[in-house]
């Protein structure tokens, strides 16, 4: 039986219910013994009734954890009173015409002669995508891809912004601006390819602008921040079955110390809590977060209809491998990532949240989209749980990782951050190994690099959720 895989203990009948962290993950395909491996091949997926399974409110109850340490951080003070834990520049895409043009720009600033020159910026990044066009006014997808751009534009991890589009396509910038409420300003300018002459033209144009911003944004140094000014997205992605004992609760213990710190977290992945929202539910605030989360949870169930298995989809052939077996086992195992502050409230994909403590943000389980949604809506800092080996950054946001187990973290120790696989090894517990990731946080927000920023990672990762039918 493989390592992160499950075995019966009591005799389960076919027809039967199989249980792990105290809920049902499943129903017995065929009578299973005890002492047999459970996994695909006996214990299969029945859907949730999405239900409101807690009468009552519990997360104004809560009782926050003791911070032994809060020094706070180092960070980026921005006009509008937001703090960065970086200080990129930006060069932002309308439409995926304008990306080729975008990456030459940026590619034209070496990190090197940069970090030489300008040693308070971390980098001159492009953010392209591919869309923009063929998606027409009114749509969900164009609405999203707006505020997912407006949220990168007003990023407190961003000292400047540049803005390109093509200038026949259907997000036209002037219309991203004015929907987003944007003006151009000296730490924000934008322009078209087609205005500039074309693409010699509109990359020299682009250099010259970047040139300037670079001097603006080297002036702003790091000073003392408080933590609260943190806001953390929570992630798991390459999951296994050691992931819900180990690194996800031992993240949920460092969110709560970042929560107790009047700091902010923002969980996601709508489709990697189903069969588990009950958990969620019963540490709301509010009656009202009850139902905001219930009604995305059924947009989900109907979105899914017509899909192979539904929401069980998800659970990826690495997932399985690592012994997850259902999305409701997944789903009980990613909200451990939370810990258990109150949830204070939901918000729509990439939506600006303007609260701090835990909020859920919606989005789809697949990372990149995912992320991409919380850095829009103001994580300035990512937490990433993994157990099959995630490799994953996030500009402008630092992207820390969390591996489940100590074999994966040796293997892939260039990309890892911390091993709370140290839990299972018996040298740490859930609650010390959360400390060490808090203050992992506090320093990382303070300018040390985690491991996919020394590899680079983080610009091809930019990736807005699309809904809408391209026409």
């Amino acid at each position: 039986i493989g390592r992160g895989h499950k075995i019966a203990l009591v005799d389960i009948a076919a027809g039967q219910q199989g249980s792990r962290y105290s809920q049902v993950i499943g129903i017995a395909t065929s009578p299973i013994t005890a002492g047999q491996h459970v996994h695909t091949h006996n214990l299969g997926f029945v859907p949730t009734v999405i239900e409101n399974k807690s009468e009552h409110c519990d997360g104004e109850h809560w009782q926050p954890p003791t911070i032994e340490n809060n020094d706070g951080f180092l960070g980026f003070h921005r006009d509008d009173g937001s703090i960065g834990t970086r200080n990129y520049i930006g060069i932002l895409t309308s439409v995926n015409c304008s990306a080729t043009v975008a990456r030459r720009i940026a590619d034209s600033f070496s990190t090197t002669e940069l970090q030489a020159r300008f040693p308070n910026i971390d980098g001159v990044i492009a953010l392209t995508h591919k869309s923009g066009c063929s998606i027409p006014e009114g749509s969900s997808s164009i609405a999203m891809l707006r505020r997912t751009i407006a949220g990168y534009i007003r990023h407190p991890n961003m000292a400047a912004v540049l803005v390109i589009g093509l200038g026949c396509e259907d997000n036209q910038i002037e219309m991203l601006f004015e929907d987003q409420g944007l003006t151009d300003h000296p730490g924000l300018k934008s322009f078209n390819i087609q205005d500039a002459g074309g693409t010699r033209s509109a990359i020299e144009r682009g250099r010259e602008i970047i040139a300037v911003m670079l001097e603006q944004a080297n002036a702003v140094q790091r000073r003392p921040a408080p933590a609260a000014a943190l806001r953390v997205g929570l992630q798991c992605g390459g999951s296994d079955g050691f992931s819900g004992i180990s690194a996800n609760p031992a993240l949920g213990a460092a969110v709560d110390r970042l929560v107790a710190a009047g700091g902010g977290a923002i969980l996601s992945e709508t489709p990697e809590i189903y069969g588990a929202e009950s958990l969620l539910l019963a540490r709301a605030v509010s009656s009202r977060v009850q139902q905001d989360l219930l009604c995305l949870l059924k947009w989900w169930e109907n979105h899914t209809v017509d899909e192979p298995q539904g929401l069980n989809n998800n659970p990826s052939p690495g997932n399985k491998a690592g012994g997850l077996t259902t999305i409701l086992e997944k789903s009980l195992g990613a909200v451990a990532k939370s810990g258990t502050a109150p949830l204070s409230g939901v918000y729509n994909y990439a939506e600006a949240i303007s609260q701090q403590g835990l909020v859920f943000m919606d989005s789809p389980g697949y990372d990149p989209v995912s992320i991409t949604g919380q850095v829009a809506s103001g994580a300035n800092l990512i937490c990433f749980t993994t157990g099959r080996g995630s490799c994953f950054g996030c500009r402008p946001a630092p992207s820390i990782k969390l591996a489940s187990n100590t074999q994966m973290h040796q293997r892939m120790r260039e990309d890892m951050d911390i091993n709370c696989g140290a839990i299972l090894d018996g040298e740490a517990t859930i609650d010390s190994m959360g400390a060490d990731i808090y203050q992992t946080i506090l320093r990382v927000a303070s300018g040390e690099p985690t491991r996919s920023e020394e590899h680079g990672y983080g610009e091809d990762e930019f990736a807005p959720w699309h809904l809408s039918a391209w026409l």
